[in-house]
C-alpha cells in the first residue's frame, strides 16, 4: 500500500477539497416538487460539507464517541447522511452501515452482531429502537435527526458544537473505518471490516480506472457510491428514487436529474439501467451529458450495454462492469464495447461471463472447489489453468474479518505471505488473455450423476430463447451430489403460458435450445416463475436457495 494513503484517515480528502474549491457543490439531494411537477433540490458546497461535518463532530466527540467506537446510522440518502458519515470518520468512530430493506428480522440480527454502542437515527428508527430494545442493549448514546421525539434522544441539532475545524483523529491504515453489510443474497449478511486504509486505496483506483475528477457529476443510484464521488471531488446528485427498489425505479425521475445537472457519469444497478435503457430506446431519449454507466451487482447482460450505448449514450460514451465483492471491491474491470464485440457470443454459448481483467495491484488466483475452510495459501491448491474453480482474491483492498463472525472469516479467508486472500464464494476461470470469466456462485453449482452445472452458464443459453425474460438454474434433492437439475423461467411480460397447451409448447422450444448444448443437455425439467425473487441492494441477483425450494414444492404437486 503506498505510504501517502497508508496512515490517513480517510476523511482527509474533504477539508483539502473545501480549500481547493469551497464553492464548487458537493452534495444535491432532491427536496420536493413544485406545482408543476419539477422536482426541486438543496444542495451544500465542498466548504459547506466539511464545515457541518466538522460541527458534527465536535458534537459527538463531546458524547465520547470518538477512536473505534461503533455507531449504527439509520439516516436517509441526503445532506445530514454525509455530513454525519464524514463526522464519524473525522472523530476516528465507526459507522455500521445496514440496509434496513433487508427486513427486520435480518436487520435486528445484524445489529445483535455489531453491538452498536451509539445510535443515530431518524425518528421512525427510535421507534424500533423502543420496540426491539434487546437489539440495541449495547447503545449508550441515542441521537435523533428532526425535533426532539420520546426516547429518541439526543436531537441532532441541540449537540454542543464549535465553528472551528475538527482535528482528524490519528489513524493507522489497519484501523476500522466503518462496517459495511452484505446483501445476504447466499447466507445470513455479514458485516464487513473497513480499513482507512481500504477506504484510501479504493478512492485511488477509481480515481485511475473512471478518470473521475472534479468537473464530474455523478449520479449514484447505490448513495453509498456517492461517498466516494465526493472524496474524488466530483458532484453527486443523489436521485429522486427509493434506493432500495432500484427495479421499480421510474425512469423519468433518472432522465430528470441526468438533463438537470448535466450529470456524467452514474452507478447503478444492472436492472435499473436496463429499466432506464428501455425507456430512453422506445421514447427516443438521449442524454448527451452521461459519458459513463457503472454497473454492477450482478452479470450485466450484453444487451443492457447495447441498448445504452447505441440508443442512450453519446458517441465515444463507455458502460463498465467492475467485478467484485463487498469484502474486495474492485477487483477487475471490462467495458461493455470489449464485451460486445470479444465475449457476448460465448457467453451466450455457454462459456461464463467475462468480467474483465484484474485491476492494477490485485492478484487473482483459481482454486480447485472445495466447501471446506483454508487456512493458508498453498501453491497445490491451484486449479488447471482454464478449469472452473473458486476465485480467491489479494490485494490492497481485500479485507482480512467480518466483524465478529470468526467463523465465516475463517471460511472465507486464507493467511498468505502476500497478506490475507479472499474466497469470493464465485466460481470461474482465467482464459489465456489474462480476463476472468465468472460462471455463477459456488453455492448455486448444481453437482448431478452426469457432472457439475454451473448456473451461470446454463442459464446465458436458455435465456436466448424467445420469450424467456431470465432463467435460473436450481438443484432438488436431498443428496447434493447427485441433485436432480431444474430450470426455472420467468417468461417476458405477456409470455407467461396461459394453460397446460402452452406450457407444453414452450417448455418444448426451450428444451430443443438445452439439447443443442453439452452443458445443458442434462437438463429436462422446465418451470415457470412469474417473478424471480432477488436481493434486496440491487434487485439483480436472482435468489436461487428460495427458487429451489418453491420446484421442489412445485414438482411435487407436478403443474406447470
Amino acid at each position: 500500500m503506498p505510504e501517502s494513503s497508508s496512515a490517513r484517515n480517510i476523511a482527509h480528502y474533504l477539508p483539502r477539497l473545501a480549500r481547493e474549491c469551497p464553492h464548487r457543490r458537493a452534495i444535491v439531494v432532491p427536496c420536493g416538487r413544485d406545482s408543476r411537477g419539477r422536482c426541486a433540490y438543496v444542495h451544500w458546497t465542498f466548504a459547506q460539507l466539511n464545515a457541518a461535518s466538522d460541527r458534527y463532530a465536535w458534537g459527538l466527540d463531546g458524547l465520547g464517541l470518538g477512536r473505534g467506537v461503533p455507531v449504527l446510522l439509520m439516516v436517509r440518502p441526503g445532506l445530514d447522511f454525509f455530513g454525519l458519515t464524514f463526522a464519524l470518520f473525522k472523530a476516528g468512530a465507526v459507522p455500521v452501515l445496514i440496509d434496513p430493506g433487508m427486513g427486520w428480522r435480518s436487520f435486528l440480527r445484524c445489529v445483535r452482531q455489531t453491538r452498536p454502542e451509539a445510535f443515530i437515527g431518524i425518528p421512525v428508527a427510535h421507534v424500533l429502537r423502543r420496540l426491539c430494545p434487546a437489539a440495541f442493549a449495547g447503545v449508550r448514546v441515542a441521537i435523533t435527526l428532526g425535533s426532539r421525539f420520546p426516547a429518541g434522544g439526543t436531537p441532532l441539532a441541540a449537540l454542543p458544537a464549535r465553528e472551528e475545524s475538527f482535528p482528524e483523529a490519528a489513524v493507522l491504515s489497519s484501523d476500522v473505518a466503518a462496517v459495511l453489510f452484505t446483501t445476504g443474497s447466499t447466507g445470513p449478511a455479514k458485516g464487513v471490516l473497513y480499513t482507512h486504509g481500504i477506504f484510501c486505496e479504493q478512492v485511488e483506483i477509481l480515481r485511475r480506472a473512471y478518470a473521475i475528477g472534479p468537473e464530474d457529476i455523478d449520479l449514484p443510484c447505490f448513495p453509498l457510491f456517492g461517498l466516494f464521488s465526493v472524496a474524488l471531488g466530483a458532484t453527486a446528485v443523489i436521485p429522486d428514487m427509493d434506493p432500495s427498489r432500484p427495479a421499480r425505479v421510474r425512469p423519468e425521475r433518472i432522465i430528470e436529474a441526468v438533463r438537470d445537472h448535466g450529470v456524467t457519469y452514474s452507478f447503478g444497478s444492472p436492472t435499473l439501467w436496463a429499466r432506464v435503457g428501455r425507456h430512453c430506446a422506445a421514447a427516443a431519449v438521449r442524454l448527451p451529458s452521461l459519458r459513463r454507466v457503472i454497473m454492477a451487482g450482478a452479470p450485466v447482460p450484453g444487451h443492457v450495454h447495447a441498448t445504452l450505448l447505441e440508443h442512450v449514450l453519446p458517441p465515444g460514451a463507455q458502460t463498465f462492469t467492475p467485478y467484485g465483492a463487498t469484502e474486495a471491491l474492485p477487483l477487475c474491470n471490462f467495458t461493455g464495447r470489449e464485451m460486445l464485440d470479444a465475449t457476448d457470443a460465448a457467453t451466450r454459448n455457454g462459456a461464463g461471463m467475462c468480467v474483465g481483467r484484474p485491476l492494477p495491484g490485485i492478484q487473482l488466483r483459481i482454486v480447485r472447489i472445495s466447501d471446506d475452510p483454508i487456512a493458508t495459501w498453498d501453491d497445490g491448491l491451484l486449479a488447471p489453468q482454464g478449469r472452473i474453480g473458486e476465485i480467491v482474491a489479494g490485494g490492497p483492498v481485500v479485507t482480512a474479518a467480518y466483524h465478529n463472525l470468526p467463523e465465516a472469516t475463517r471460511y472465507a479467508k486464507i493467511t498468505s505471505p502476500q497478506g490475507t486472500l479472499h474466497r469470493m464464494g464465485d466460481l470461474g476461470y482465467l482464459d489465456s488473455d489474462g480476463r476472468l470469466w465468472f460462471c455463477g456462485r459456488k453455492a448455486h453449482r448444481v453437482e448431478t450423476a452426469q457432472g457439475t452445472l454451473y448456473s451461470v452458464c446454463c442459464e446465458a443459453i436458455a435465456n436466448g430463447t424467445p420469450g424467456v425474460a431470465r432463467s435460473a438454474l436450481v438443484g432438488v434433492g436431498a443428496d447434493r451430489s447427485a441433485q436432480r437439475p431444474v430450470l426455472v423461467v420467468e417468461p417476458e411480460p405477456g409470455a407467461f403460458p396461459r394453460g397446460q397447451r402452452q406450457a407444453t409448447r414452450f417448455r418444448e422450444r426451450i428444451l430443443a435450445v438445452l439439447q443443442a448444448h453439452d452443458i445443458t443437455r442434462p437438463i429436462r425439467e422446465i418451470l415457470f416463475h412469474r417473478s424471480f425473487p432477488v436481493d434486496i441492494r440491487h434487485n439483480a441477483k436472482i435468489r436461487r436457495e428460495v427458487l429451489a425450494r418453491w420446484a421442489a414444492r412445485k414438482l411435487q404437486r407436478r403443474r406447470f
